[in-house]
């Protein structure tokens, strides 16, 4: 069923269309740093394989549900602050309280935002988080293990197949750039093949489930079998050649999902729980669960705490109310993953280790929301005063 933009208020379509641009730019802003951070380090780890650009991106696309988890609740309490805060500054939400239209009022259609993305975070800590963490797990597995190219060394002899042998006198730390190479391959006709270059490039070529070894400026040498009555020696020079090396098919296939519980959707833990079917002990799922349960309830009450740091007195620029938020967030996420490691131990229960926190957090949020409006309030009912 849709919302007719016409079904909500007027003041409730001005505020949510204040919100959007900060939310969508810190939002975008988070993910592009904490993917970059990431980027670095896996193009560090993989080039050294020779794996491919899209390799590389498959991966990041699996990491991006995990770091849209860390920065939703983050661009929401930004976007919110930065909306309140601009509005105060610029004397709108003065207006509205000479309107008689409270900061509990203003808050509405951003908690209803609140509400919503904890909906969303349930799915989104319960279902895609689990799924593409696995995936990320197993794809970059294949990428480092998959292959024979990260074991090239230089001087030595590597066999590709049955019938093939390769070496280079140079080849780099990460075994993908070669220096005058060698191949020796040996046809089922009996055909002697020799193939020389000055340089070559391995490479994983992940469409054909192969390892690509490309060669430039070379010359290849083909010999039929002196027994042969047509035997005979043929050069053939080349500018470029790709060869693919099959992979060997008897790799052992990465683990199934499910070994750690942090690759279990919700519904897989409940079920594990109920029917005791998981090697992973119950405290640790009852653990991960409330864990991603409180995590998506708490996104809920962060426009409270926004909203109260947000408004100011006039004639007040201080950036102690945004280091006092960022601290309260970052130090409750902190203690929930200290709770969270304390119940999966059995250490402590759940109750006390996630819920009190989770607890505390939520009506400290209320009180100071409930707080900065009545204090706003009663600054408003005495200028009004003064002024009649």
């Amino acid at each position: 069923m849709f919302i007719r933009k016409s079904s909500l208020p007027t003041l409730d379509r001005y505020l949510l269309r204040q919100l959007v641009p900060p939310f969508t730019i810190a939002l975008g802003t988070m993910l592009v740093a904490l993917l970059l951070d990431r980027l670095l380090a896996l193009f560090n780890r993989l080039a050294s394989s020779g794996s491919s650009i899209a390799t590389l991106l498959t991966l990041l696309s699996d990491l991006l549900p995990h770091y849209m988890g860390l920065a939703l609740p983050a661009a929401l309490c930004i976007a919110v602050f930065m909306t309140i805060n601009r509005m105060s500054e610029h004397n709108e939400i003065d207006v509205l309280y000479a309107g008689h239209i409270s900061l509990l009022r203003i808050s509405q259609p951003y908690i209803k935002v609140g509400a919503v993305l904890a909906v969303l975070s349930v799915l989104l800590y319960g279902y895609l988080q689990p799924i593409a963490r696995y995936d990320y797990r197993e794809g970059f597995y294949f990428a480092r293990h998959t292959g024979w190219a990260p074991h090239l060394q230089s001087d030595m002899f590597a066999t590709t197949s049955t019938t093939t042998l390769l070496t280079a006198d140079y080849v780099d730390h990460g075994g993908s750039r070669l220096r005058r190479i060698f191949i020796r391959d040996v046809k089922d006709d009996g055909t002697t093949e020799l193939i020389t270059a000055p340089k070559g490039l391995l490479t994983l070529s992940e469409r054909d489930k192969s390892t690509q070894l490309d060669l430039w400026n070379g010359q290849i040498i083909r010999a039929k079998s002196p027994n042969l009555p047509d035997s005979h020696v043929s050069v053939t020079h080349f500018e470029h050649i790709a060869r693919l090396i099959e992979r060997s098919g008897n790799q052992e296939a990465f683990r199934s999902r499910g070994n750690d519980e942090r690759e279990m959707t919700t519904l897989e833990i409940l079920s594990a729980i109920r029917h005791n079917s998981s090697h992973i002990s119950p405290k640790t799922l009852r653990a991960e669960i409330d864990f991603r349960l409180a995590r998506a309830i708490s996104i809920m009450f962060i426009p409270f705490l926004s909203i109260a740091f947000a408004v100011r007195k006039k004639r007040k620029r201080s950036a102690l109310g945004q280091i006092m938020l960022a601290i309260i967030l970052v130090g409750f996420d902190e203690v929930l993953l200290f709770g969270d490691s304390l119940a999966a131990n059995g250490t402590a229960p759940v109750w006390l280790s996630l819920w009190v926190p989770e607890a505390i957090f939520c009506l400290g949020c209320t009180f100071a929301l409930l707080a900065r409006s009545k204090v706003s309030w009663r600054h408003r009912e005495q200028k009004s005063s003064r002024t009649a």
